[in-house]
């Protein structure tokens, strides 16, 4: 195994998680820092590892997990660690190719088979030749474009189409998929690799994002802080149904939208969708149920303590907890 197949544990950033959680961390699933498999769970160890199995060897890889949980991410990962990295990694969309020219895009044509094409044209698994092919979305070829794919990989060639002339395959076919529909994977051999659910790895949500806030400051030149006690109690509870990819998405713009300092739960929530920015009202609540739970827990419920820490009549407070409807009971011994 080379260098670029080792996994190693780091610490995850305390200032960044407000604890000492031992984070597993590829070594390099891409050039940039962001492009690493992060996280502390045993479903992430587990991947980790699979993946790094799958380098090893030169089968083809069925990668399936649900939108926005990186498999493009697990995928380059596989590359770049294998004897193909040196090769740059070929990837075709499949979901965004028109169903007329899938067979095109994927295995290539001869000259004049398409008016638009005058020439004989490349598909994809002679472009990815003597490296790595990854096919996104590969539910969405069509059924005989699909087997044609497969039957390709299990014999190792192709036709381009309207050739009659065999070519060797040499690709590493990596295919991505969402689940939602049976993929032959089994029948063509190779490595199947499920990807977890963010929410079925709760814990990794911290060490993802300050794995992203690092990433993301350094490229926006501005100081690494971490994030608030309310702003980490903000991530563990959201359920990010856009899965990693929401999550960094809105690390990355809690950072534009954060005056600087340690990142806040507020920054967090006007970036929860750039498009619907809650009304200044929905952001007060938020913000006032945050900060009465954080008095309570630390004063375990003792109404008069966090008033007098928060600097209010203790009448006046205890209208702003009954506005929550948080019950002081529940931080009670």
């Amino acid at each position: 195994m080379t260098s670029m197949t080792r996994i190693h544990g780091v610490e995850a950033d305390r200032g960044a998680t407000g604890s000492e959680e031992r984070v597993m961390q590829s070594e390099a699933a891409g050039r940039r820092r962001e492009d690493r498999i992060v996280g502390s769970s045993e479903a992430t160890r587990r991947l980790i590892a699979q993946a790094a199995a799958a380098a090893r060897s030169d089968l083809p890889v069925w990668l399936i997990g649900p939108a926005g949980s990186d498999r493009e991410l697990v995928a380059r990962a596989i590359h770049s660690w294998g004897a193909r990295a040196s090769r740059d990694l070929e990837v075709l969309v499949c979901s965004a190719v028109p169903d007329a020219l899938q067979g095109r895009e994927l295995f290539g044509c001869a000259a004049g088979v398409y008016p638009a094409v005058p020439g004989e044209y490349a598909g994809a698994l002679e472009r990815g030749a003597g490296s790595s092919l990854l096919l996104l979305d590969i539910e969405a070829l069509r059924e005989e474009v699909l087997k044609t794919l497969l039957r390709s990989i299990q014999t190792r060639s192709f036709r381009r189409e309207g050739d009659s002339a065999d070519r060797t395959l040499t690709a590493r076919v990596i295919a991505a998929s969402d689940g939602r529909a049976a993929l032959p994977g089994g029948d063509a051999g190779g490595h199947e690799i499920r990807i977890p659910a963010l929410a079925d790895r709760r814990e990794d949500i911290l060490p993802l994002a300050a794995h992203y806030l690092r990433a993301f400051s350094e490229d926006a030149g501005v100081p690494t802080v971490g994030f608030t006690a309310d702003a980490r109690a903000c991530l563990e509870t959201e359920n990010f149904p856009g899965d990693i990819a929401e999550l960094r998405e809105r690390v990355r713009q809690a950072i534009a939208l954060s005056p600087g300092g340690a990142l806040s739960a507020e920054a967090l929530m006007l970036a929860k969708d750039a498009e619907e920015v809650p009304s200044f009202k929905e952001a007060k609540r938020a913000f006032e149920t945050r900060y009465v739970v954080g008095l309570l827990r630390r004063c375990r419920g003792n109404i008069s303590r966090a008033a007098r820490l928060a600097k209010k009549d203790r009448k006046d407070f205890y209208d702003v907890i009954r506005r929550t409807g948080v019950d002081p009971q529940e931080f009670r011994p």
